[in-house]
Order: C-alpha cells, then structure tokens, then sequence
C-alpha cells in the first residue's frame, strides 16, 4: 500500500518546496537579516549528517578568534517548540535537554565558555535578543539550510557520505529535503563520515557537479573519551560490549564503533531524539545481558537523557569530535565570512 502513496505524495512535497523557494527567489518572500553575521550549518536530507559535531566546531573556531558566539536552533524534540529558552549564556547552562532539545543542551553542555546557546523556532528574534541582551556578535545557525526566513553570510551543507542523496527521492518517498538542485545555494559542503565509505572520490565528483564546483571539506569523527554514565562505574567498558543509539543515523554510530575497535555483539537502535524510560532500559539491558554482553555504550546525545535511569550494567558515553581536512583553508573561510 505504502508504495502507491508515498509517489504522489513525494510529488506533492516536491511542488511545495520548490514554490517556496521561488517565491523567496523573486522577492515576494523576503529574508530577514541580523546586524550580525549568520554562518548557516545544515543538510539536504532528513537524518543524523553530522551537523551538531560541526556546529560546535564552528562555535569553537570563531570563539578561538574572541567571537563571541551565539548558536540559533529550533530545538527539535523539545517539549514545549514554540517556546523560547535560553539554553546557555556561554557561561552557565539554565535548561534541560527536555526543554531546550537533547542537541542543543548537548552543545551548550559542550561549549560552557565558548558559546551560547538559544532554542526558538523564530531564529531573527531569538538572534536580535541575544544581540541585546548577549551581546553577541555572530551567530551559528543550527539545521539552517532549509530555514530560508533569516539571512546567512555563509551557507555550509553536510553531505553523509554513507547516504549522501537520501535515496534519490524527495520525502516521504526518500529523505530528500528538496531537490538535488537546491545544493547549489550552498557556499561550501563538508563531507561527514569520508572514513566509512569506498567511493568518497565519485561522491566529492558527483557534488562538485550539482552544486557548480562550490568548495568540498571531507571529515570524519575521531573519539575525544569514553565516559562513564555513573562516576562510580570501571572508568572502562568490558567487553563484549552491547550497543544503543536513538540518532538519525544509527549505522554510523555502530560503524564507528568497529572501526574504533568495538564489536557490538548486541545493537538497538531507537527513533532520532527519543525519550527513554526506565522501562526501556530495562528492556535493553535484559537483551543486552540475553546476548551476553558485560557493558553498554551510547552516543554522548543519548547520555544526556539518561542519567535519571538506572542500569544493571555499565553504560558508558562515547564523545567525538570532527576532523576536517584541509582544516586551515575551512577556518579561514569561516574567519571571512564574520570579518569585516
């Protein structure tokens, strides 16, 4: 049934975003521009990309300059989305992941001296209050690609080299955000997870021909500490390990860790952004344990919600950070673009 659906309905998605961004080509939409410049960071399909690990780079690049760094975010997952919160002013974080959104509390846990943090869904008011009252003087704009209400100085797309055009169909056929077409608004693309994949050199060709050679960053994600949930837990995971995720690309994490030297022998994935209840781990440990596993690890996004839960098992954090090739020539395109 789902196969006669999904068609129109993708077709259907596919009219509605290319009239919306015409209507913004000719004017009759306009952008709203901050006193301020907005770096722009997001993607053209649905899913975990790697835009989070980048926007803290990108935070920590500008801030490393005597930026004083504001992150905009809608806050997706959060409990109440039209509300605004302060998630952090840079110095103190005031939220929690269930308010501000399990990503933008990880960020501002992140970057407690570096940057703040702001979820709301009107990303022009949000930065204009953090102008005021913040002072802030540039901003990262979290999952803005598609967010074509606030105006960017520069627009960075992360491209997933392990699904890197969302099977070549528009939602909710595909995970295509919009057309492949739309990647030509971009001023650059980091390719994330270039260490996953064999044929990086055809993607990079194939996105150098769709976006009109715009520059192209490969990375991949390298491990910063493994960090256990409870402090009181063997500063080490015991193998063999189990494996637990709730991100948008569950695989990559679970490929991380066997190219990292882990072999899950047990793997759960859960929906992107999910709300754990001690019932679930519950579950999860009875299997864990079924599989003979003696640890868990999850992603450093999961742990953020799962310190209230009480496990049976040692459970550990793995937290990453990105590696970007060419490193020096992708700071100084930052750096440009928030100099006047």
């Amino acid at each position: 049934m789902k196969s006669f659906i999904l068609p129109p309905l993708s077709t259907l998605y596919g009219a509605v975003t290319r009239a919306r961004s015409s209507l913004y080509q000719r004017g009759t939409f306009r952008s709203s521009k901050l006193d301020r410049p907005v770096i722009s960071i997001g993607n053209i399909t649905t899913g975990g990309t790697g835009k989070t690990p980048l926007v803290e780079f990108v935070a920590r690049t500008l801030a490393a300059e005597g930026k004083k760094v504001c992150i905009l975010t809608r806050g997706y997952g959060r409990k109440n989305p039209n509300e605004h919160v302060l998630v952090s002013d840079g110095l103190t974080v005031f939220s929690n992941p269930a308010e501000a959104g399990d990503e933008p509390f990880l960020l501002a846990s992140n970057l407690v001296g570096v940057a703040a943090v702001v979820s709301d869904s009107n990303r022009f008011a949000a930065g204009q209050g953090a102008i005021n009252h913040l002072a802030s003087d540039c901003f990262v704009l979290d999952d803005g690609f598609q967010h074509l209400q606030l105006a960017r100085d520069l627009d960075i797309v992360t491209i997933d080299a392990t699904n890197p055009w969302g099977g070549g169909h528009l939602l909710p056929l595909g995970r295509l955000r919009e057309s492949l077409k739309g990647l030509k608004r971009a001023s650059c693309f980091v390719m994330t997870r270039s260490d996953q994949v064999d044929n990086v050199e055809q993607i990079r060709q194939d996105l150098a021909t769709l976006s009109g050679d715009r520059p192209i960053f490969l990375s991949r994600m390298v491990n910063l500490r493994i960090t256990p949930l409870n402090p009181e837990t063997p500063k080490a995971p015991k193998d063999p390990v189990a494996a637990f995720c709730a991100v948008g690309n569950p695989q990559s994490f679970f490929t991380h860790l066997t190219l990292n030297g882990y072999s899950p022998i047990f793997r759960k994935s859960f929906q992107d952004h999910y709300s754990y209840t001690q019932s679930d781990v519950d579950a999860l440990v009875y299997s864990a344990k079924r599989a003979g596993a003696q640890s868990l690890i999850t992603t450093a996004k999961d742990a953020v919600k799962l310190h209230a839960l009480q496990f049976s098992l040692p459970c550990y954090s793995l937290e990453i950070e990105m590696q970007i090739d060419n490193g020096e020539e992708f700071r100084r395109l930052l750096l440009s673009s928030v100099t006047d």
